[in-house]
């Protein structure tokens, strides 16, 4: 962890200040050290804070606030995400309006309780673009909409606390957008047009990567979207509710899964969001032969080209087939059967 944390912050920096001292001077190399630095804070995304910010980095909880910071650093938000993440996210995995990670904007459909619109017919062609603007809208306005919401909902307890929270994400992003803005175009010899584009290929680049590793685990035709009933409960038991959800795939590929910070093994990681994601990888087989004893889904695709594909597939039947709302999964000794 440690290694990698050191090659991906060194990934995400040193590019931009090749560019910020007048190392690079070339145009293609303006860019070359923009998109290097888009995949080091992909990486860090992935990697470093995601650990972290769990609380599964280090034993220390002192040194998993400090990587948690690694989120502000990058422009998004340690305090937003851990609100976002570990508890909407781990808690009501793909239940709509309660998994901030499926509630999308009008225009994408992630999960069969979702309404429909005309858009959606056509979402599987266009969302991989909106894939890649997805960092773009979180390091501007998204952390102040979600903690706003959250507010609302209950989640932040008191004003100034609401307060101070909101000028601190306005300060972090000040510095970022200084650091990856605000220095190129004052000390460059690029012009700010040359810099802004480098910018939004620097953050296609991101969002795009840690949108299809997310995505993949979970919008996906095998798993459930569970319905809440009308006093928001879900039925059945915590881990079967995650393996019902969740996907794994390219299980095979070290480095692969080296890159992205383990998360091609998202059964492990929800069943167990308090383990470092080094260990997925030992522990894997060891929950697909429990799932196998209990006769209770595991669902893994062979490489992340089949989960692409089957993704693709997902987004073309939230759009296009009727789809019956799943209740739950609750039973560990019955077949599980699509409903659709």
């Amino acid at each position: 962890m440690i290694f990698k944390t050191v090659v991906m912050i060194m990934i995400y920096f040193v590019p931009v200040i090749l560019v910020i001292t007048g190392v690079a001077t070339e145009t293609w190399q303006l860019f070359a050290c923009f998109i290097l630095s888009g995949f080091g804070m992909a990486g860090i995304g992935m990697g470093v804070m995601h650990d972290a910010i769990h609380g599964t980095y280090s034993q220390n909880p002192k040194i998993n606030k400090l990587l948690g910071y690694t989120l502000n650093m990058v422009g998004a938000n340690a305090t937003v995400w851990r609100i976002q993440h570990n508890v909407l996210h781990h808690t009501y995995t793909n239940i709509h309006e309660g998994d901030d990670d499926i509630n999308a904007p009008f225009f994408l459909r992630f999960s069969p309780n979702m309404p429909k619109n005309t858009l959606h017919p056509y979402q599987h062609w266009y969302t991989w673009f909106f894939y890649g603007l997805s960092t773009i809208s979180w390091v501007t306005s998204k952390d102040f909409v979600r903690f706003d919401r959250y507010y609302k909902m209950g989640l932040i307890k008191g004003e100034n606390v609401y307060r101070n929270t909101v000028l601190k994400i306005l300060a972090w992003k000040i510095i970022y957008y200084v650091f990856t803005l605000g220095l190129p175009i004052a000390f460059s010899g690029f012009g700010v047009g040359q810099i802004l584009l480098a910018f939004l290929i620097l953050h296609f680049i991101t969002g795009l990567s840690i949108s299809l590793v997310f995505q993949t685990a979970h919008v996906m035709p095998e798993v459930v979207f569970p319905v809440a009933d009308e006093n928001g409960t879900v039925e059945g038991e915590r881990m079967l509710h995650q393996l019902a959800t969740t996907s794994n795939y390219s299980e095979k590929s070290k480095v692969f899964s080296w890159m992205i910070g383990g998360l091609n093994y998202q059964v492990e990681h929800h069943l167990f969001p308090d383990i470092c994601h080094v260990h997925y990888r030992k522990i894997a087989p060891i929950v697909k032969a429990t799932a196998a004893e209990y006769n209770i889904p595991y669902y893994s695709k062979k490489t992340f080209f089949d989960a692409l594909k089957s993704h693709f597939e997902m987004l073309y039947l939230l759009g296009n087939a009727e789809m019956e709302p799943v209740k739950a999964y609750t039973n560990t000794h019955e077949h599980y059967e699509k409903t659709y």
